[in-house]
């Protein structure tokens, strides 16, 4: 029988070196043997023999390691550590001994690059835990964990013994704090509902009315009407309108039922505003148009103000931004307004090149010059004082979006502009107009056309036929990852796009790719809004999106908005979109693109309240619980089928402001703006926000997110990567609060070091074009 080259080197390596092989290790040990024999070689050297075997191997051992990691309950313990470990064993045949040392130096290594010392390193690898819902559970493994910690440092035994029981002891506090706060919550939870029930069950009908003001029926309706009887809830029942009454409020208006009655009648459609001129005028009032039903009204400055908007619409390239700012450049004073941070710098720049200083907002960020009538801000952001000449509000198809859209009704019915520029794609204008109306304010449309040709791709596009130019899109970070990793194996340079990324990062990313430096973006849904990208073919890797509910087809809105990112105008004369080949049919793109504008449904637009409207209402129930006014909001103020308003979800902010329930010590505007704060409870945002809050309302100072030592941007795995995202995260929660705490959350400064390092290196672990098995 002839044997090949391989197996002959693979029978005098066994001669000389006594190692049984497994039926499944003999194959794949001929395969690596192959490879590495030069032609007419027949053998091997043991040095070789066992660097192969040892590769071969190393998947078993990790196996092995992952199972003691799990059975001594250690989650610290990553996967790129076990990698790390087996890596550096070139014994094919270690003992178990031999695996449990090298792990324990890959885990040391870490950890030692994770702070500048013991106590530093501990607090991040154990936010890092907090973060990634692998809490330590139990006293055993936070000693454990602490005693890895001191082992990594090489503390001295004393030393190692009093940091583990100062770790213990600090836990402990820590935890029966937390209980404290979670019990205080839910008793205060529990008296607020009752409260709440007990008010609703001491209303009173429409009937009840004139017998408590001694009036009657039809002038209870008159001044229903003229809002001077509150309306204490709307429902609906058996599909007719009930309101409901507050008894107290009722009776304590009996006093001016003889001027109401001397009052002409409300002429017209105005009963839905008040005049708010006068600074003395009573809380009640304030109060009633506060309400939800009348949300147009709290915006005094903007109604105060002859507004016209004007509706610009048109599809991605088609110049909607130019045209708002041209009209802005020439005017004395403006605002733009924009739905991401990255983009507000752009507007900035962009007024800078027309020779106009402008300064920026944000909600982490802030860049005032002095004198300047132009404000460039996020449109969270949005001032509703200072009346200027002319708002841009960019992206108006955000007004339906279930987390945002209350923010961008904010913004139109507030924004203080003579002028107002509204710019979306075509879906967006039937709820613009609604808005227009509730406002009383006179609108316009313009309409504009895509500057360059679009067209479908022909026929499905291979991985292989991806060339310069071409963003191939995904949605989710795992699979964009996982794509540039196939891209790079086939030796693309590749740039990606993807939420978790900071602006800086996103921008940085985007000019390798405008630059040539990469020559394919892989991105989600990111690059929908904003960026500038010299972009010849958008490609979608699938035509499903995950929506944080459900697995759904993507919209036509959602296909436009980004596939109209081909084709820049000035770069590219036609831009392609295509649907990448295995992805599902071929014509749903042309479909989707195809598509005449989604009619929505409902045109009433989302709305919640500010600050104000929260202290308002929290004087009308005389409480100072944040849950307890939310709650009363969502139960009486404003009723699902009011007929122009819809209540934003604000399942965050209830969360929030239940968990915040339990810290004593805060005054309910700090509750709310705390509400707010930007966090994501997939990284423990809610808890980690409760311990600052009642840090705060201990007058404790709270010490910036430390990023750790972070490995060489080469040697960064997907996990450390990860990680990164996710500190950076803190710290645009931190710097968020900083600026509107800066007592509490001190050394802003050095935050923002921090934040520019970290985007730093998370850049350079992007631009690394080597693929790595991880990564």
């Amino acid at each position: 029988m002839n044997l090949s080259p391989a197996e002959l080197a693979l029978q005098k390596a066994l001669q000389q070196n006594p190692i049984t092989l497994t039926t499944q290790e003999e194959p794949r040990l001929l395969k690596l043997i192959a490879r590495n024999l030069q032609p007419e070689q027949t053998e091997i050297s043991t040095a070789t023999f066992n660097k192969l075997l040892c590769i071969i191997r190393r998947k078993d051992w990790a196996k092995y390691l992952n199972k003691q990691v799990q059975k001594e309950n250690k989650h610290w313990i990553q996967s790129e550590d076990i990698a790390w470990a087996v890596s550096f064993i070139h014994d094919p045949e270690p003992n178990e001994e031999s695996l449990q040392n090298a792990l324990e130096q890959a885990l040391h290594t870490r950890l030692r690059q994770s702070g500048k010392n013991a106590n530093d390193a501990f607090q991040t690898l154990y936010t890092d835990l907090l973060d990634s819902g692998k809490p330590i559970i139990g006293s055993k493994s936070l000693r454990l964990l602490a005693q890895d910690v001191a082992l990594a440092f090489e503390l001295s035994p004393a030393d190692t013994e009093h940091f583990i029981e100062d770790i213990v002891y600090q836990e402990q506090k820590q935890q029966q704090k937390d209980h404290e706060i979670h019990q205080i919550a839910r008793d205060r939870k529990k008296d607020e509902i009752k409260k709440q029930r007990e008010w609703e069950d001491s209303l009173v009908s429409f009937k009840e009315i004139p017998a408590l003001l001694h009036c009657s029926h039809k002038e209870v309706l008159r001044w229903i009407a003229e809002n001077k009887i509150p309306v204490a809830q709307k429902i609906k029942k058996h599909g007719k309108d009930i309101w409901r009454f507050d008894p107290k409020e009722i009776k304590a208006l009996r006093s001016q039922i003889s001027n109401w009655r001397n009052d002409t009648p409300t002429k017209g459609n105005k009963s839905a505003f008040i005049n708010l001129g006068d600074l003395n005028i009573k809380n009640k009032v304030l109060a009633n148009v506060a309400a939800m039903d009348r949300y147009a009204g709290h915006f005094v400055t903007a109604r105060s103000l002859k507004r016209r908007i004007t509706i610009v619409t048109g599809p991605t390239n088609s110049g909607k931004s130019y045209t708002a700012l041209k009209t802005m450049a020439e005017s004395e004073s403006g605002i733009a307004l924009a739905p991401l941070r990255l983009l507000a710098h752009e507007f900035k720049e962009a007024l800078a090149e027309r020779a106009i200083a402008a300064s920026l907002k944000t909600g982490e960020e802030r860049q005032l010059i002095p004198h300047s009538k132009f404000l460039a801000a996020t449109v969270e952001m949005c001032p509703m004082d200072n009346p200027v000449d002319v708002a841009l509000i960019d992206e108006a198809q955000m007004l339906t979006d279930q987390d945002r859209g209350a923010a961008w009704t904010a913004a139109i019915m507030g924004v203080p502009a003579r002028q107002v520029f509204v710019l979306g794609s075509p879906e967006c204008i039937p709820i613009v107009k609604n808005i227009a109306r509730l406002c009383d304010d006179p609108w316009e449309e313009i309409s504009l056309e895509r500057k360059s040709a679009l067209q479908t791709a022909s026929a499905p596009i291979r991985l292989n036929q991806l060339h310069a130019g071409d963003a191939l899109i995904a949605f989710s970070r795992r699979e964009v990852l996982d794509l540039r990793a196939i891209l790079m194996q086939k030796g693309h340079r590749v740039a990606v796009i993807y939420g978790a990324l900071s602006p800086e990062v996103r921008r940085a990313e985007a000019k390798r790719f405008n630059d040539g430096e990469a020559e394919i973006l892989v991105a989600t849904d990111a690059i929908g809004m904003g960026l500038n990208l010299s972009i010849k073919r958008v490609i979608f890797s699938t035509i499903y999106k995950f929506d944080g509910t459900n697995r759904r087809p993507l919209t036509s809105q959602e296909v436009k908005q980004i596939g109209g990112r081909a084709g820049r105008y000035g770069k590219h004369e036609t831009g392609t979109v295509g649907l990448l080949a295995g992805a599902g049919d071929p014509d749903f793109i042309r479909r989707q693109l195809e598509a005449p504008p989604e009619i929505l449904k409902d045109l009433r637009p989302l709305v919640q309240p500010d600050s104000d409207i929260v202290q308002l209402i929290a004087n009308e129930i005389n409480s100072n619980s944040l849950f307890g006014v939310l709650t009363r909001l969502k139960r009486a103020v404003l009723r699902p089928d009011d007929p122009n308003y819809r209540l934003a979800p604000m399942e965050e902010t209830f969360a929030i402001a239940s968990a915040l329930e339990g810290v004593q010590g805060l005054e309910l505007k700090d509750r709310w703006t705390y509400s707010v704060c930007p966090v994501d409870d997939r990284d423990n945002g809610i808890q980690r926000l409760t311990r600052w809050a009642a840090d705060h309302a201990a007058g404790k100072e709270i010490a910036a997110p430390s990023t750790g030592k972070l490995p060489h941007p080469s040697n960064a795995s997907r996990q450390e990567l990860e990680r990164a995202e996710k500190r950076h995260k803190r710290l645009v929660a931190w710097r968020w609060l900083s600026l509107r705490f800066p007592k509490i959350y001190p050394d802003l400064e050095t935050a923002e070091k921090t934040t520019r390092e970290l985007n730093d290196w998370i850049e350079s672990v992007l631009r690394q074009q080597r693929r790595k098995a991880e990564l």
